[in-house]
Parts: structure tokens; C-alpha cells; sequence
């Protein structure tokens, strides 16, 4: 496992293959919805479905005419993270997965094509960008090791958001290398639950004896 943090001045797609590399590097990118990650191309992509779940709830929220498109949204949700538990738990195959989610499925995007007509603007423009990216809500069904939220990076990079909210962030180059690099051996070694402190003082008992760094990947 391995966190990765770098600090820019914007969120777009120079940043994006500023972190992970030419054409946004390899593998595939689970992420909210963010227009940035659009390049990389629907199966490179699976998108959160955590976020969506946010998202149905404000729709059934919003009054009379949407709430249809929220609280099927909803059901969906939760039986997909149904579904999902049992295949993380080993009572489900990939291919059983696979079978119980086709029907939801079909259903989204029926709900999605009904709610095209229901009058609310920003309603109407959620459900036509959701369908011009639907496959890449289901991308975790082919690809081993994935997940259908970006739950796990939300959870390491809660800690920088409270630093920064905190602190106020860098306002220097310097500042925000240093930030990054800390952000980066932090949350890399509690993901592999290793001892912080322990690497910290190794790095600095290295760097004082011109050794090289010890290293992150374990």
C-alpha cells in the first residue's frame, strides 16, 4: 500500500498526470466525478459510489419531483453495497456478482431515462452527465482488487484536509514539499501499519550519516 500527496495550485488534468504521470499513468483512476478525470477515458475510470449515494439523498430531498429519482437511487445503492459485502465475503464469486448486478443495472439507467423528464434543471443535467459516463460506475465488477468508492483514499487524505483547514496550509515552495513528502511517509506507513516514528527517526539517523532514505515500500 502506498499514499501518495502532492500539493498544487489547481485540480485539473496537468495536475492529475502531474501526480500520476503522462496521460494520467497506468491502471484505472476511482475518483468522484470531478470533470478532470473525464481524458482518462470510461474504463479507466470507476466512479465513487459513495458520492453518488450523497447525491441520490439530496435528490429525495429536494421535493415532489425528484424524490422518485432519489429514492430508487437509494434502494439501488444499498443493494449493490449488498452485494458487494457478500462478495467480500466470499459468498459470491466475481461472476455471481456480476449476474445479481446486471438487473440494478438496467434499472439505474431506467430510472436515470425517466428522470430526464422531470423538470428540474440541475436534476435533468445530473442524470444526462451520469448516463454519459455510466460504465465507469461499474468497473470494479471486471477489474480484481478494486472497490466501487474511493472511500479508502478519502480516509488516508482526511488528515491533510484537517491540517490545511487547520494551518492554513503552505504559502511557500519549500513549505509545500516538505508538507507533501510528510503527508506521503505518514499515511504510506500507517497503511502498512508500520511505525511512524520509528522511520522517522531512521530517516533522520540516515540522513545525518549521508545513507540513503529507508524505504517506504515494504
Amino acid at each position: 500500500h502506498l499514499a501518495t500527496f502532492a500539493i498544487q495550485q489547481g485540480r485539473n488534468w496537468q495536475a492529475l498526470c502531474a501526480l500520476l504521470g503522462r496521460r494520467g499513468g497506468r491502471g484505472v483512476v476511482c475518483s468522484d466525478r470531478l470533470h478532470a478525470y473525464s481524458r482518462l477515458g470510461l474504463r479507466r475510470r470507476q466512479l465513487c459510489w459513495a458520492h453518488l449515494k450523497r447525491d441520490f439523498q439530496k435528490w429525495s430531498d429536494h421535493g415532489a419531483a425528484t424524490r422518485r429519482l432519489g429514492e430508487d437511487g437509494l434502494e439501488l445503492t444499498a443493494q449493490l453495497f449488498a452485494f458487494w459485502r457478500d462478495f467480500r465475503q466470499r459468498k459470491l464469486t466475481r461472476r455471481q456478482l456480476q449476474l445479481r448486478l446486471t438487473p440494478l443495472r438496467r434499472r439505474l439507467r431506467q430510472v436515470l431515462a425517466w428522470a430526464l423528464r422531470c423538470g428540474v434543471a440541475k436534476a435533468v443535467q445530473f442524470c444526462r452527465n451520469l448516463l454519459a459516463v455510466e460504465p465507469a460506475l461499474w468497473t470494479f465488477t471486471r477489474v480484481a482488487a478494486l472497490e466501487p468508492t474511493n472511500n479508502p483514499a478519502e480516509r488516508s487524505l482526511r488528515p491533510a484536509v484537517l491540517w490545511r483547514k487547520n494551518s492554513f496550509g503552505c504559502h511557500s515552495e519549500a513549505g509545500c514539499r516538505f508538507a507533501e513528502r510528510m503527508l506521503t511517509a505518514v499515511q504510506t506507513l500507517r497503511l502498512q501499519n508500520r511505525p511512524v516514528l520509528t522511520w522517522l527517526e531512521q530517516a533522520l539517523t540516515n540522513h545525518r550519516a549521508n545513507l540513503p532514505c529507508p524505504p517506504l515500500a515494504s
